[in-house]
């Protein structure tokens, strides 16, 4: 029952990441943190491998469409993500190890993504009134990359709201540009976390059910996400992240309640 479970989570949440450029694991994290019972090492590495399970998919059917990763900035921002990864799960190991239990860094990686969801909600909300900015300096870029995929690595959640919201105000993108760019930055993040969690010897004890499971989500979940994505407006997209991110932020406070009573 709890594959089957994990399998509905994980294609509804990468559905919808690979239609916004969330990702998914923003949504799978705090969801599986919820109910799960699972370590939040355990859940950031199921987490990690089911997006990038999804955003290969999704880059990969991104070829015919008519909405393309810019070359030099979007490579450049990947590059920067993929550094990032390694960074981020470097530090959450750190504090994993140096945490007396799993209610502390449950409690952090809450709180660090109610600030983050909250945040974005504000700018999405007053996006229009915002001056955006066109970044095109090539170390700019790498850097921004770079702290994205710190936050996305140690989050375990593979990309999440913070990368929308930095695409549209440094570098101008609309929302579908944005969105595939979000995914190509998931996916060189999440390429080098998982190495860096394999090479390291770092892997949390998990089931191979629940994996297999949750990465066939995934890769239908970008099949999915996709094909919605080719046929709804702008505006639709927008509105879906908007929700998105209130049902994200309502979790994450339940969860920081929880883990807050661990400690």
């Amino acid at each position: 029952m709890d594959v089957i479970l994990y399998f509905l989570i994980c294609i509804v949440a990468t559905t919808v990441g690979a239609i916004s450029g969330i990702g998914g694991g923003v949504i799978i994290k705090p969801v599986f943190d919820a109910f799960s019972g699972l370590s939040v090492s355990t859940i950031s590495f199921l987490s990690g491998c089911t997006v990038l399970a999804m955003s290969v998919v999704s880059m990969l059917r991104s070829r015919s469409g008519s909405v393309k990763v810019e070359p030099r900035r979007g490579t450049l921002l990947a590059v920067g993500g993929a550094v990032g990864g390694i960074v981020g799960k470097w530090l959450f190991e750190i504090i994993r190890g140096l945490a007396a239990s799993d209610g502390l860094v449950g409690t952090v990686q809450s709180v660090l993504m109610i600030l983050l969801t909250v945040g974005v909600l504000v700018y999405v909300l007053n996006k229009k009134r915002i001056h955006t900015l066109d970044v095109q300096n090539g170390a700019a870029c790498a850097f921004i990359g770079l702290a994205l995929g710190v936050m996305s690595a140690f989050l375990g959640i593979g990309g999440g709201p913070i990368n929308l919201a930095v695409l549209y105000y440094f570098f101008s993108m609309d929302t579908k540009t944005a969105a595939l760019n979000s995914l190509y930055i998931i996916l060189f993040s999440q390429i080098t976390s998982l190495a860096s969690t394999l090479l390291g010897g770092s892997i949390p004890p998990f089931t191979w059910p629940a994996l297999v499971s949750m990465v066939i989500g995934g890769v239908l979940g970008g099949f999915v996400g996709r094909a919605f994505s080719k046929r709804m407006s702008s505006h639709a997209v927008d509105v879906l992240f908007q929700i998105l991110l209130i049902v994200i932020t309502g979790i994450s406070c339940y969860n920081l309640y929880s883990y807050a009573a661990m400690l």
